[in-house]
C-alpha cells in the first residue's frame, strides 16, 4: 500500500482523518505511534517534524501530508473514491470548508483545551480558560444546531469534509460539555454520525482505548 497514516487511536483530529479515509475507499496502512516511546517519536519527527498527528505519508507520490483539512483535500484530489468529500462546484467547496474551520476552531480546539486541562497537574490548571472553552461550546453548538436543523449533513444530503470535522469534535465535546437536550436538531446529527459506517468503524476501534481518556 502506498499511503500510510501515523496516528493514534484516541486522537480527535486523527479520527477526522480515519472518517475520510474509510469514506474513501483508498488502501492504506495505519501506523500507530507510541509518543512516550523514544524511537517511535524520532520516526514520526523524522517525517513531520512538528510532532503532531495525524501525518499521511504517499510512498508512491512521494509525498508527506500533515493537518487532517489538508489529507482530507489530498485524498480527494489524488485518491478520489466512493464519497467525494469537498464539492467540485467552487462556491459549495468554499462552504464546505467553511464549516469545517468552524468546526475545527470553535468546537474541536475548544474541546481539546478542556481535556488537555484535566490532565495538567493541580497548581497548573486553568479554570478561567476552560470556563472561556465552555462558553465557546455552548455557543458554538446553538449555531450547529440551526445547521443542521433540516436533518441530514452537515452541508446537506451529502456527507462531506464538514462531517468529518463534526464527527469527533461533537462526540468528544458532548463528553466534556454535553450539548443537552434544548439542542434536539445537534443530538440527533450526532446520532447520525454514530451511525455512519465510517466512524462506527473508527468508535469501534477506539473503544480498547477509551479508558485512557481523561474524566473529570
Amino acid at each position: 500500500m502506498s499511503l500510510t497514516l501515523h496516528y493514534h487511536p484516541l486522537s480527535s483530529f486523527c479520527w477526522k482523518a480515519l472518517v475520510a479515509l474509510y469514506e474513501n475507499g483508498a488502501p492504506f496502512t495505519a501506523n500507530l505511534v507510541n509518543l512516550a516511546d523514544p524511537d517511535q517519536r524520532a520516526a514520526l519527527l523524522r517525517i513531520s517534524p512538528i510532532g503532531r498527528f495525524p501525518v499521511l505519508s504517499d510512498e508512491v507520490r512521494g509525498e508527506v501530508v500533515p493537518e487532517s483539512s489538508i489529507i482530507i483535500e489530498y485524498l480527494d484530489r489524488h485518491y478520489p473514491g466512493r464519497v467525494r468529500l469537498i464539492p467540485e462546484d467552487p462556491d459549495l467547496a468554499r462552504n464546505t470548508r467553511l464549516r469545517d474551520r468552524f468546526i475545527d476552531l470553535y468546537v474541536h480546539l475548544q474541546t481539546q483545551k478542556i481535556v488537555g486541562d484535566r490532565l495538567r497537574p493541580a497548581d497548573r490548571k486553568d479554570p478561567h480558560g476552560v470556563a472561556e472553552a465552555r462558553a465557546q461550546l455552548r455557543t458554538s453548538y446553538a449555531i450547529m444546531e440551526q445547521q443542521v436543523a433540516r436533518g441530514g449533513w452537515m452541508m446537506g444530503d451529502t456527507f462531506s469534509l464538514a462531517d468529518c470535522s463534526a464527527a469527533p469534535s461533537l462526540f468528544y465535546g458532548n463528553k466534556v460539555e454535553p450539548i443537552g437536550d434544548r439542542l434536539p436538531h445537534l443530538n440527533a446529527y450526532l446520532e447520525r454520525l454514530k451511525a455512519r459506517p465510517s466512524f462506527a468503524r473508527v468508535l469501534k476501534e477506539a473503544e480498547p482505548y477509551f479508558g485512557m481518556f481523561p474524566e473529570a
